[in-house]
């Protein structure tokens, strides 16, 4: 029997990476899955690499709008939502010294404040039995030179679900984070063997994750098979943070 058969999935952030191989992951388990970006042309091609049941809906979660419209169309194609994988983020590099307040805008605008809201949109078309899945980071717990917004804003994701799983509990939904360590993602895409080889070397599995590892453990936290984990940080890192 197939894991997620006839439930109604949204992915943000579905058009690459994490997201992508989640959706992916998620149809071939029977679910109807939306996937939403900012880059129609990146959806459309995810869309066609995913097949099966998944529909494309372009938006940028950061507008009031944009949100509001996203699931307005959810909620006339399906009427509900079963499943929310928060999978949005943006992580830029800088210092102390050089950050901006526009390095801390982009950071908490889209890793929290689009998160935020787009919890709560959800949340409001769930029934019991509702699962959220945000996508953290190991980050978010660890010093990360260069990535000060970034990790902060990491930290909020956690503490937010926290307060989300007690808020939400009494209605059925669960809420779990996912954090991931480094994960081979089209982030690294220009990144040199040499700092590939580098990062690998922190790391104890001596390797980055892959983005269907993190989907497999998304796929746990969505299904009956967690129906007792809730309030849970799920942490895929290769014992980096161990």
């Amino acid at each position: 029997m197939l894991k997620l058969e006839g439930k109604i999935a949204l992915v943000t952030g579905g058009g690459s990476g994490i997201g992508l191989a989640v959706a992916r992951r998620f149809v071939q388990e029977g679910a109807h899955v939306f996937i939403t970006g900012r880059r129609e042309a990146q959806l459309a091609e995810a869309v066609t690499l995913i097949g099966g049941r998944v529909e494309a809906i372009a938006g940028d979660l950061t507008s009031t709008s944009d949100l509001a419209r996203l699931f307005e169309t959810i909620h006339a194609r399906t009427g509900r939502l079963d499943i929310l994988v928060n999978s949005s983020g943006v992580a830029e590099h800088a210092s102390l010294e050089e950050t901006t307040e526009e390095h801390i805008d982009r950071a908490f605008g889209l890793n929290v404040h689009a998160m935020v809201f787009t919890v709560q949109h959800a949340a409001r078309q769930m029934g019991e039995g509702g699962v959220i899945v945000l996508i953290g980071s190991i980050a978010g717990g660890m010093a990360n030179p260069g990535y000060g917004a970034y990790s902060a804003s990491k930290a909020a994701v956690r503490s937010y679900a926290r307060t989300w799983n007690t808020e939400l509990a009494p209605r059925g939904i669960r809420v779990n984070t996912l954090s991931p360590g480094p994960t081979d993602t089209p982030m690294f895409d220009q990144a040199s063997d040499e700092v590939r080889q580098t990062l690998s070397a922190q790391i104890p599995a001596r390797r980055l994750g892959n983005p269907d590892e993190v989907a497999a453990a998304a796929l746990f936290l969505a299904s009956d098979e967690s129906t007792y984990i809730s309030g849970a940080e799920l942490v895929i890192d290769g014992g980096m943070s161990a």
